[in-house]
């Protein structure tokens, strides 16, 4: 797992499929575009949404549950990465939101 900045996403998604693993009522303040939406507690069993073939970039609030989630999916076979500082830094940058 890698620790990734909030600028990468966007040069990355092309290849890459965004996981923001926050709970439902956090994504009520805005998600990234195209992002997966599966909160944290609810991953193990909705695992066969993620492309496996993709690498992941795993997202949350603060970058603290999603780099937990990377390792896990990591052990899992994936191919994942977290965004540091997770949509607070991604909102406090100004970056776009849907």
């Amino acid at each position: 797992m890698t620790e990734i900045t909030i600028t990468e996403p966007e040069q990355r998604r092309a290849t890459d499929q965004l996981l923001d693993v926050r709970e439902d009522f956090e994504v009520t303040e805005g998600m990234i575009l195209g992002a997966i939406h599966i909160p944290m507690g609810e991953l193990n069993t909705r695992l066969d949404e993620i492309d496996r073939s993709r690498p992941v970039i795993v997202l949350c609030r603060s970058g603290n549950r999603s780099a937990r989630v990377a390792d896990a999916l990591t052990g899992a076979g994936f191919t994942a990465d977290t965004m540091a500082g997770g949509m607070t830094a991604w909102q406090g940058a100004g970056l776009p939101v849907a």
